[in-house]
């Protein structure tokens, strides 16, 4: 190996862990505001004994998750067990990479971006029905197939909401989207389609009100029931970076990412990445409050709303977005 390709070599890595170890933490520090959040919406206290205001508690709950015995089912397909949990998390892991956190900070600038979201996101089923295949318990098994018959329901629709913005925005690359939105932010045109692409992210993050795959008096733990210790951690860790990718996508197609709304001067002393960042917690905020707020939908309902309402909806939308750009000369 030369030089140069050392150079470079160590050049990705650094720029790979610069970005996944500042991820982990906002995973780790979601789940505690989650919880002071519904605590508050409670009316209790939430965590605040580990450190000041509780700020350590997140580091407490993996450390004892870490130390705990791994314990492997005996009836289980013991690589295939071990292999899901950790498809589960690269995939994760994975799609941060093109996203752009300013206009000139991002790990990868592809000019399929969107497409590249759509493809690598998609690819976490494997890791859930896997998990619940090799389990070899039927309350896994129940709530793999649960899981990937939602994931698969809700990402049609938001496949053609996506289609939406990119006929709006005339390109695929995330950072042309973002530049698209300078004078206004689809959010303001699009708003019905921003309500539809945000439950739907509900569903595909498998969170409450949609969250019938780990459905606890049904299904006790879905389909991570039985494991424990670090592959309970790499599904938990999965899950909460897939709702920052969301909140991420929401805040790119139509909050307009890092660019703030007005044009005043001083909007703009306020670096990119906190403008890219305060938006995503905005929007973490709504999905922690829906899961304080509603109950749990049944399966049927669940299915319904994503087949018979959302999907014909979002098509009427796209045909209505390309002719009116089509009739007023504007699609690329």
């Amino acid at each position: 190996m030369t030089f140069n390709a050392i150079i470079i070599l160590i050049n990705i890595i650094l720029k790979s862990l610069a970005l996944i170890l500042p991820l982990l933490i906002a995973v780790a520090y979601l789940t505690l505001l989650e919880r002071k959040v519904m605590g508050a919406m409670h009316q209790r206290r939430g965590p605040n004994v580990v450190g000041i205001f509780g700020m350590l508690q997140p580091f407490a709950d993996g450390l004892k998750l870490f130390v705990k015995e791994t314990v492997l089912p005996s009836s289980a397909n013991t690589l295939i067990f071990i292999f899901a949990p950790i498809l589960t998390f690269l995939i994760s892991l994975a799609t941060w990479a093109v996203i752009p956190f300013g206009s000139n900070l991002v790990f990868v600038d592809i000019n399929v971006g969107a497409l590249y979201i759509l493809g690598i996101s998609s690819l976490g089923v494997y890791g859930i029905i896997t998990s619940g295949w090799s389990s070899n318990s039927k309350w896994s098994f129940l709530g793999a197939l649960r899981s990937a018959a939602q994931m698969i329901s809700y990402e049609v629709s938001i496949g053609i909401i996506i289609l939406c913005v990119l006929i709006c925005s005339g390109s695929f690359n995330l950072s042309d989207i973002v530049h698209s939105q300078r004078n206004v932010w689809y959010i303001i045109p699009l708003f019905p389609l921003f309500v539809m692409f945000f439950i739907s992210g509900l569903a595909e993050t498998n969170r409450a009100p949609f969250d019938l795959p780990e459905a606890e008096a049904e299904l006790v733990s879905g389909y991570s029931t039985e494991y424990s210790a670090i592959g309970f951690v790499l599904f938990f860790l999965g899950e909460y970076t897939n709702m920052i990718l969301m909140s991420g996508a929401i805040s790119i197609y139509f909050l307009g990412g890092w660019q703030p709304l007005s044009t005043h001067f001083i909007l703009f002393l306020i670096p990119e990445s906190i403008w890219f960042a305060l938006k995503i917690t905005i929007i973490l905020f709504l999905f922690i409050w829906v899961r304080a707020a509603f109950p749990r939908y049944r399966y049927d309902q669940l299915m319904r709303l994503g087949w018979k309402i959302f999907l014909p909806f979002s098509l009427g939308w796209l045909l209505f977005i390309s002719g009116l750009l089509v009739g007023l000369d504007l699609l690329v």
